[in-house]
């Protein structure tokens, strides 16, 4: 028992009772949503080049002028 660990997935499973119920009543649906439509793994994963700049460009972030990789 790490107990911050244990506050920091608290409201994880809290919110995973809350989605079961609303599509349990039918209030919700859970939808699949492919890799190449989850926008988070930019922040997350190491991706392809192609799928990166879409990502960047759908959060309208523009390359930046100049190289940053070292020489």
């Amino acid at each position: 028992g790490n107990p911050v660990q244990h506050q920091r997935t608290k409201h994880i499973e809290m919110d995973i009772h809350f989605v079961r119920e609303e599509v349990a009543r039918g209030q919700a649906r859970v939808l699949h949503v492919p890799s190449r439509h989850q926008i988070a793994d930019i922040f997350t994963k190491g991706l392809p080049r192609v799928l990166f700049d879409d990502f960047r460009t759908s959060l309208s972030i523009c390359e930046p002028p100049a190289s940053t990789a070292g020489v």
